[in-house]
């Protein structure tokens, strides 16, 4: 069941009411009995559960390594990877 976001004409409160889909829009403000509007929201985002779960998952070491050389190098960095070589 979809989360469905309010607000009302009136006094401006912004709720989110829980329904089923074939459930009809709620009609009165919960706060002020004022006349509401259903809001179009961008609904959840996409969610993994687990672990796992990384955008490298799947990625060959060709691809890897390409996706490192384009990396711009930070000077900082450049200067403690020099020192670490040398050790």
């Amino acid at each position: 069941m979809p989360t469905y976001q309010y607000k009302c004409c009136t006094c401006g409160y912004v709720f989110e009411e829980f329904q089923a889909m074939t459930d009809k829009p709620l009609k009165k403000c919960p706060v002020c009995s004022g006349n509401i509007e259903r809001l179009i929201s961008g609904g959840s985002g996409f969610l993994f559960k687990g672990s796992g779960f990384y955008i490298t998952d799947h990625r060959s070491d060709d691809y890897k390594m390409a996706a490192r050389k384009d990396k711009p190098v930070d000077k900082q960095e450049s200067k403690t990877s020099g020192k670490e070589k040398a050790k």
